[in-house]
């Protein structure tokens, strides 16, 4: 009630003119955008996290001080049917009615989220005598979804490695995403005579990283009403992440498992053009409302891991799973 009376002041002190009824029609729509948001995006949060998460340690053997290992990675993950779409219900609206792809009136539909296909339905409300529809936003349509990443490490005192990971903006269709951080791994096994006679290599880290993801929302050409400033909605999540992990060494070969437990900070911000001049503060109405659906989540995932080395070059392949399944594949180099 308090947001809702802080917007209506907003509101009451740059636009006079607006009725009590209009004011209240476009508190509804909002509302209903905001709902609406929280579906889209919330699977491609989820699985920017998991995208992030995986391939993080090379190995968790000790190296020699100044050591370093730099690696190009190629991710897929892999997207489950049921994050792909959702189900809306006029009975979930106070301001919309949906109507299919001809306009014709459905109680019901099964729409796309961030990660579902490029169907789309129309959502059609009236503030006053004015119509207000949007075309609900497309997926990446796909049922894998690809990114590459740089990731480096070098060897400090004590068992103790700098790690980074840096992906260039990864462009999807409807939308792009990119990933960067860095961490601290700590042998663990060099205090353990018995497992460095045994080649068991055991090692500890804690990492930062930042997800930055973009989706097109309600780009202005799909909708008739006033430039709402909404036509991209931006995800920025803040991961800090701690695992564990053991490996043995077999020759050549190296197998790894891993346990993993991140914790995530979500916010969201609405992206696009605002006319100049314009009366009412629409962006940053709705960039203050999208604050409702800001989360913190909790993730356990486990990895494991298989490396093989030639010479100076290694290849490493890597599977994270939990609620999702996301593959790695690596070509590294050790100076």
């Amino acid at each position: 009630m308090k947001k809702f009376f802080i917007f209506f002041l907003l509101i009451s002190s740059v636009s006079f003119s607006q009725t009590a009824q209009e004011l209240e029609a476009f508190g509804r729509l909002l509302n209903d955008a905001i709902f609406y948001c929280d579906r889209y995006i919330t699977p491609a949060s989820d699985a920017s996290i998991y995208q992030a998460s995986s391939g993080w340690v090379t190995s968790p053997k000790k190296r020699k001080l100044w050591d370093v290992t730099l690696g190009f990675n190629s991710n897929v993950f892999f997207v489950p049917k049921v994050d792909r779409e959702f189900e809306i219900k006029n009975s979930d609206f106070t301001f919309f009615s949906i109507y299919d792809a001809n306009w014709a009136p459905v109680n019901s539909a099964t729409v796309p989220s961030t990660l579902g296909n490029s169907q789309q339905y129309n959502l059609n409300g009236y503030i006053g005598n004015d119509q207000v529809f949007f075309q609900t936003p497309q997926g990446v349509n796909a049922e894998q979804v690809y990114y590459s990443h740089f990731t480096g490490s070098v060897a400090l005192w004590y068992g103790t490695e700098l790690v980074v990971k840096y992906a260039p903006v990864t462009k999807l269709k409807s939308g792009n995403y990119q990933v960067y951080g860095y961490g601290f791994k700590h042998n663990l096994d060099q205090y353990f005579k018995s497992l460095i006679k045994n080649k068991i290599n055991m090692s500890g880290l804690v990492c930062f990283s930042n997800e930055n993801l973009s989706f097109d929302f309600i780009p202005p050409a799909s909708n008739s009403g006033p430039d709402l400033g909404i036509n991209e909605i931006n995800g920025l999540v803040d991961t800090w992440q701690f695992q564990y992990n053991i490996s043995k060494e077999f020759k050549r070969f190296e197998i790894m498992g891993g346990i993993i437990a991140n914790i995530s900070y979500i916010k969201y911000k609405f992206i696009g053009d605002v006319p100049p001049g314009q009366a009412i503060p629409f962006q940053a109405i709705f960039n203050e409302k999208i604050k409702d659906i800001y989360k913190t989540k909790t993730n356990y995932l486990g990895e494991v891991s298989c490396r093989y080395k030639i010479n100076k070059v290694f290849l490493q392949s890597t599977f994270a799973f939990g609620k999702f399944v996301n593959s790695n594949f690596a070509v590294q180099y050790e100076f």
